[in-house]
């Protein structure tokens, strides 16, 4: 494949070994051109097949224009970058932090790379949560900002329909990951998880990477405003 045939991911969020370096790993090893974006000044490690890394801030707009400026065309785009402060999101600014990274952040990035994709008549791939859902005491910043992108998400798919766009979102379950890290050391939490789950584990960030790239794909090409459930049952328990 040249190069000039290859589609173009922007994977927003995958300086770290989680759900946005698998996705990036995955759209690389089916011979498509990688970039990827972390708030971090290097990646934890750059995923396999991926040679390009831009330090991104999805707070900074000007950063984000600035990338957007380097694009003529975006056939993908993934919006996985989000944070979460377990037990700490009662307080006011930390809930805003939250807010401004995980929804605000994620909106300022599509609005920044809009020319690209409509150019390439691209797909916009949002992640979402199992908190986008359900209610939790420990994350409320989370979970309102997931739900937020749930509902984002429909209302992309239809102002960017009329351009050829697709935006859909994937609903990741409990994965672990670096962000899931403090809550997989309650092993009541945990323990709960893997209970209600019925194929009886946690997800891995591969888990999520095979439905990206359905979603990606020509073989979805009549789907759009969805949110796509990758759960291990869990939601149906």
């Amino acid at each position: 494949m040249s190069e000039t045939d290859q589609r173009v991911w922007l994977v927003v969020g995958a300086s770290l070994d989680g759900i946005g370096a698998a996705i990036a790993r995955a759209a690389a090893a089916q011979g498509d051109r990688v970039v990827i974006t972390g708030v971090e000044a290097e990646p934890l490690s750059m995923p396999e097949g991926v040679a390009v890394y831009h330090q991104l801030d999805v707070c900074d707009t000007g950063a984000i224009s600035a990338l957007a400026s380097q694009f003529s065309r975006l056939d993908v785009l993934v919006n996985c970058a989000a944070i979460s402060r377990r037990d700490l999101e009662d307080d006011l600014d930390v809930f805003r932090q939250v807010i401004d990274v995980n929804l605000i952040g994620n909106f300022d990035v599509v609005r920044h790379f809009e020319a690209a994709l409509i150019a390439a008549r691209g797909v916009v791939i949002n992640i979402a949560s199992m908190y986008s859902f359900f209610g939790s005491p420990k994350v409320p910043a989370y979970g309102a900002s997931k739900a937020a992108i749930h509902q984002l998400t429909k209302s992309l798919a239809l102002k960017y329909a009329p351009h050829g766009v697709r935006v859909n979102a994937i609903a990741p379950g409990f994965v672990v990951t670096e962000q899931t890290k403090r809550g997989r050391a309650d092993t009541v939490h945990y323990d709960a998880v893997i209970s209600r789950t019925p194929f009886g584990r946690w997800g891995q960030p591969d888990d999520i990477a095979g439905p990206a790239l359905f979603l990606a794909s020509e073989q979805a090409e009549f789907v759009t405003g969805q949110t796509l459930v990758v759960d291990g049952g869990y939601s149906i328990g």
